[in-house]
C-alpha cells in the first residue's frame, strides 16, 4: 500500500481498506495519520513530537509538530522546547507549561520511511480487524455455525466462517468422521478467546448443545419455546439421551421431537453420523425423571439419598444388562442426564443386601443393648439404624413398637445412653493414650471417635490437621468400573463428605492461624457471642 499526501487518494485507499476488511473507515484514516506521524519523526527526529490529522470529508493531510514551553534558562531539546522568549512572539500570552503548535510542510516520504508507515498501517488494520472478529463471535457463543472445511492439520480441521477462521480440535470431532478441504460444516461455538495472533475460536460437534440446537433447527416448538430441553447427555457417535418437557399440555414433547415418521429426529441422528438418540420426557419428581432416563430398562423401586447426592434403582435381574447397558453406556448416560450417582442392582441383590444389613443391625442391638434376637429384630425392623437413635429418639415412638411397654422403652433407651457412655469413655482413653491434643475438639463436626481415627493416622495436633488435604481424611477413588481402586482416608468409615472434610481443615487453619477466618464466619461467632454474654 502506497503513502501519498494526495487528499483524493488517502480517502480512496481508506475506503478500499475499510470495505475490504469490514472495518470503520475512521480506524484506517487514524492508522494513516500515525504511519505519517512516525514517517515525519524520521525526517525531523525521533524525539519530535508530531501529530498528523487526515480529514475524513476532504481527505485534507494536517501535519503538526508541538513544542513545550520552558523558561529560557531550562530551554535544552530544540525538538520538544521552546524558549518562553519564542514562544511569546508567537503568542503574547504564553506560559511556561504550555504547548504551541506549529504547522509543518508536506514532504516527500523517502523510500524507507514509506515502508515503515506502511507497516504501522498494515499492523494496525489488522489489529482493528482482529477486534472485530473477537466482539462479533464472542456474542455468538452457544450458537450453531457453518462454515467450508480449509484445512487438515494433525486431525485438527480449520473451519473458514467466511469473516473469520475457527478449529475444531479433533478430541472435539465425532469419532471416525472425516472431512476433506471444502466440505460444508456444522458446529457448536463454545467458546472465544483474545490471543496474540488474533482471535481463536473453537467449535465442537461432541458438544451435549451441539444436538440441543440442532433440535431447536428441526422443531419448531422447541424455537418458539413450547417444549423445552432441560438436560442433555451424549457419547458423541454412538448414544445419546435429550430429556424434553412441553409448557402446553395438549403437545406431547417426545412426539414433536421425533415428528412424523421420525423425519425431526432422523434428521439430527444424519448430521451426527448415526448415533442413536432416546428422547425421554423431563419430571420435576427426581424418583420418575430417573426412572425415565433409564428407558429402556424396566425400574422396580427407586431409593434417592439426597445428602450422598446417590441413587439405588432396583430392577428385574432379566433387566440388569439392558439397565447398564453396553460397557455401561446407559447407566452412564442416565447419570450425567439427571446430575445423579446411579447404583443398579437385582431384585435378588437388593433382597440379600437388606438381610444382611437387617441381620447385622440386629446382632448390634442385641450386643450394645443386652436384649435377646427377638427384641434385637424388632428394633432393626422399626428402621433403627444406630445406638444412637434409639438413644435419642422420642420415648413414645419406642413405646408403640408392638410388644413394647412404657417401662420396656424407658429400660432399652436407658441402656442405649449407657452403652454410648461407655463408649465414649473408651474412645476418650484411647485419644488421651495416642495423645491427641484437647484443642483439636473444638473443630466443629469433631467426635471423640474421629479424635481416635486421627491419633492412628499420626494427626495430633491443630497445625497437623491444618497441614492436611480433603483427600486425606474423606480419601478418594482412583479409576473407574471394575479397575477402580478405593484410597481409605483417616475418617474413611465415618460417612464424612468432602465438603465436611474441607470444612474441617479450613476451621484448623483458621485455629492455627495460618489464615484468617472468612468475615461471615467472624461475624456469626460474635454475634453468638454477644448473645450468651
Amino acid at each position: 500500500m502506497a503513502i501519498s499526501a494526495n487528499r483524493l487518494e488517502l480517502l480512496q485507499i481508506a475506503d478500499a481498506v475499510a470495505r475490504e476488511k469490514v472495518i470503520d473507515k475512521q480506524i484506517v484514516l487514524d492508522a494513516m495519520a500515525d504511519a505519517i506521524a512516525k514517517a515525519a519523526r524520521s525526517r525531523y527526529g525521533a524525539e519530535t513530537d508530531i501529530h498528523a490529522e487526515i480529514s475524513p470529508k476532504t481527505g485534507e493531510l494536517r501535519l503538526s509538530r508541538h513544542l513545550l514551553v520552558v523558561d529560557d534558562a531550562a530551554f535544552e531539546n530544540d525538538s520538544r522546547e521552546i524558549t518562553l522568549t519564542e514562544a511569546r512572539k508567537r503568542n503574547p500570552a504564553a506560559q511556561v507549561g504550555d504547548a504551541i503548535s506549529e504547522t509543518l510542510p508536506p514532504f516527500d516520504f523517502g523510500r524507507i520511511a514509506a515502508q515503515s508507515a506502511k507497516q504501522v498501517i498494515v499492523q494496525k488494520v489488522r489489529d482493528a480487524e482482529r477486534d472485530r472478529q473477537y466482539q462479533e463471535y464472542k456474542d455468538r457463543i452457544g450458537e450453531v455455525v457453518n462454515g467450508a472445511v480449509k484445512r487438515v492439520e494433525y486431525g485438527n480441521v480449520i473451519v473458514d466462517l467466511g469473516r473469520g477462521e475457527a478449529i475444531i480440535r479433533r478430541d472435539e470431532l465425532i469419532p471416525r468422521e472425516t472431512f476433506r478441504p471444502g466440505d460444508r460444516i456444522r458446529a457448536y461455538l463454545f467458546d472465544v478467546r483474545r490471543e496474540t495472533r488474533g482471535p481463536q475460536i473453537f467449535l465442537s460437534r461432541t458438544h451435549p448443545q451441539f444436538m440441543a440446537k440442532l433440535f431447536a433447527q428441526e422443531v419448531p416448538e422447541i424455537y418458539d419455546g413450547i417444549v423445552a430441553i432441560q438436560a442433555v447427555a451424549r457419547d458423541p457417535g454412538s448414544r445419546a439421551k435429550i430429556a424434553v418437557t412441553s409448557r402446553d399440555s395438549s403437545i406431547d414433547p417426545v412426539g414433536a421431537c421425533v415428528g412424523m415418521r421420525g423425519s425431526r429426529v432422523q434428521a439430527v441422528v444424519g448430521e451426527l453420523q448415526g448415533e442413536k438418540i432416546d428422547i425421554i420426557p423431563w419430571s420435576v419428581d427426581q424418583a420418575t425423571f430417573i426412572v425415565n432416563a433409564l428407558q429402556p430398562a424396566e425400574v422396580v423401586k427407586v431409593v434417592l439419598d439426597e445428602e450422598a447426592d446417590r441413587i439405588e434403582v432396583v430392577v428385574p435381574d432379566d433387566q440388569l444388562s439392558l439397565a447398564i447397558g453396553r460397557r455401561g453406556q446407559n447407566v452412564r448416560l442416565a447419570s450425567q442426564l439427571t446430575g445423579w450417582d446411579i447404583d443398579i442392582l437385582t431384585e435378588a441383590e437388593e433382597s440379600e443386601r437388606r438381610q444382611k444389613e437387617f441381620a447385622e443391625r440386629s446382632e448390634l442391638f442385641m450386643n450394645a443393648l443386652d436384649v435377646d434376637e427377638v427384641v434385637g429384630q424388632l428394633l432393626a425392623a422399626e428402621g433403627f439404624r444406630s445406638v444412637e437413635e434409639i438413644a435419642y429418639v422420642d420415648l413414645p415412638e419406642l413405646s408403640t413398637i408392638e410388644g413394647f411397654d412404657e417401662d420396656t422403652a424407658n429400660e432399652i433407651q436407658s441402656r442405649a445412653q449407657e452403652y454410648l457412655a461407655r463408649v465414649e469413655a473408651e474412645h476418650e482413653a484411647r485419644r488421651t493414650e495416642l495423645g491427641v491434643a484437647d484443642e483439636l475438639k473444638e473443630i466443629d463436626g469433631v467426635t471423640t471417635a474421629m479424635l481416635v481415627a486421627f491419633g492412628e493416622n499420626d494427626i495430633k495436633t491443630i497445625e497437623d490437621l491444618a497441614g492436611c488435604a480433603t483427600d486425606d481424611l474423606a480419601g478418594w477413588t482412583e479409576g473407574r468400573g471394575a479397575e477402580a481402586v478405593r484410597h481409605k482416608g483417616a475418617l474413611d468409615g465415618f460417612d464424612l463428605s468432602r465438603a465436611d472434610a474441607e470444612a474441617m481443615i479450613m476451621d484448623a487453619r483458621v485455629k492455627a492461624g495460618w489464615i484468617e477466618a472468612p468475615v461471615e464466619a467472624a461475624e456469626e461467632a460474635e454475634e453468638t457471642e454477644d448473645q450468651s454474654s
